[in-house]
C-alpha cells in the first residue's frame, strides 16, 4: 500500500480533530478526501507528510512509518498545503532551484515541471507578481519536483479561473497514472473529474469509503425532473407512491424525489393522465457528489 492509516487520532485541547481514522491507499490511485470545514483532512494530511504528530495509532507512507521513518517520507512525497508558503522575493526559477538543491535533484527537471505545470509564461518574473493561481501552479510544480511516488494535495485548485482548472485537473490525472494522489478538495465537479475513490471525513470520523462509481450507483434515492403543460397542486403530488420530496424549480416544472429503485416515470405518466395533464418533458436525474456529500455530512 502507497498509504496505510491504522486508528489515527489526534486532539486539540478538548476538541479531537481525528477519531480512530482507518483506511488503506493503493498505488496509482487517486482518491478524494472530503469533509467540512474543519472536520480532520488538513490535520491528517500533515500527519502523513510529518508535519504534526498523531496522538495514538499508525500511519505509514510507502512502508516507512510517519513518526519513525521521517525522512524517507518526505523525500517518498510531494506534498502542497492548503497555505501554499512560498518566498514572494524570490523568481520562480530561482524558487525552484532552491528546491530542487535540497532535493538533490538534477537543473533540467525544474523545466520538466515548468512546462508540466503550464508555468512558462510567467516564469521570469517573481513570485511576488503572480496571480494566486500560478502561486498554485508554484507550489504544485515544486511538489512534483523530485519525482515523488506519492502526491498529497490540499485544495489544490484553490484560486484558478476555469480554464487553469482544467489544465490543472490534467496535470494531476497524468501525473496519476503512475503515483498515488491523495487530494482534498471543495469543489466536487473536481473530484468527479479526476478520483477513482472518495473519501468523507465528518467530526474526525470516516462516514464514507467507496469508489466514486459505486457510491453513486447505490444511492437508491431516485429524482425526476418533470414539466407539465400547466400548473398543479402540491397535494395531489404527495400522494404518488413512495415520493420523498417534491419542488417547483420553474414555472410548471418540478423537481420529484422517490424512494425506490423502481423506474418511476411511467407512474408519473398514469398520475399526468388521470389529472387532466400532459407531460412536456421527463427525465431521470442522478445524484451528484455534492447531493450525497451533503446528506453524509449533516448534523
Amino acid at each position: 500500500m502507497s498509504i496505510e492509516v491504522q486508528n489515527i487520532s489526534k486532539s486539540y485541547g478538548a476538541q479531537k480533530a481525528l477519531d480512530k481514522v482507518s483506511f488503506s491507499v493503493k498505488k496509482g490511485e487517486i482518491v478524494g478526501f472530503l469533509g467540512p470545514n474543519g472536520a480532520g483532512k488538513s490535520t491528517l494530511m500533515k500527519i502523513l507528510t510529518t508535519y504534526l504528530s498523531a496522538d495514538e495509532g499508525v500511519a505509514t507512507v510507502n512502508g516507512n512509518d510517519v513518526k519513525d521513518a521521517q525522512l524517507r517520507v518526505q523525500q517518498s512525497v510531494g506534498y502542497l498545503p492548503e497555505h501554499n508558503p512560498l518566498y514572494l522575493d524570490l523568481y520562480v526559477r530561482e524558487y525552484l532551484a532552491f528546491n530542487a538543491d535540497v532535493y538533490k535533484v538534477a537543473p533540467s527537471r525544474i523545466e520538466e515541471v515548468i512546462q508540466l505545470t503550464g508555468l512558462s509564461p510567467e516564469s521570469h518574473k517573481k513570485i511576488g507578481q503572480l496571480s494566486k493561481g500560478y502561486r498554485q501552479r508554484v507550489g504544485l510544480a515544486t511538489a512534483l519536483l523530485h519525482n515523488p511516488e506519492v502526491l498529497i494535495l490540499d485544495e489544490p485548485t484553490t484560486g484558478l479561473d476555469p480554464n487553469q482548472l482544467v489544465e490543472i485537473r490534467n496535470v494531476i490525472k497524468s501525473v496519476g497514472k503512475d503515483k498515488t494522489v491523495f487530494l482534498s478538495t471543495h469543489i466536487m465537479q473536481e473530484v468527479e473529474a479526476i478520483c477513482d475513490r472518495v473519501i468523507i471525513i465528518d467530526q474526525g470520523k470516516i462516514v464514507t469509503d467507496k469508489k466514486l462509481d459505486k457510491l453513486v450507483a447505490e444511492e437508491k434515492e431516485q429524482i425526476i425532473e418533470v414539466e407539465f403543460d400547466k400548473a398543479i397542486e402540491e397535494n395531489l403530488l404527495a400522494g404518488l407512491a413512495n415520493i420523498t420530496t417534491y419542488k417547483n424549480s420553474a414555472d410548471n416544472i418540478w423537481l420529484l424525489t422517490f424512494n425506490t429503485e423502481e423506474d418511476m416515470r411511467p407512474s408519473i405518466f398514469d398520475f399526468a393522465q388521470a389529472n387532466g395533464l400532459k407531460t412536456l418533458q421527463i427525465s431521470l436525474k442522478s445524484k451528484n457528489l455534492e447531493q450525497i456529500f451533503r446528506e453524509k455530512t449533516k448534523k
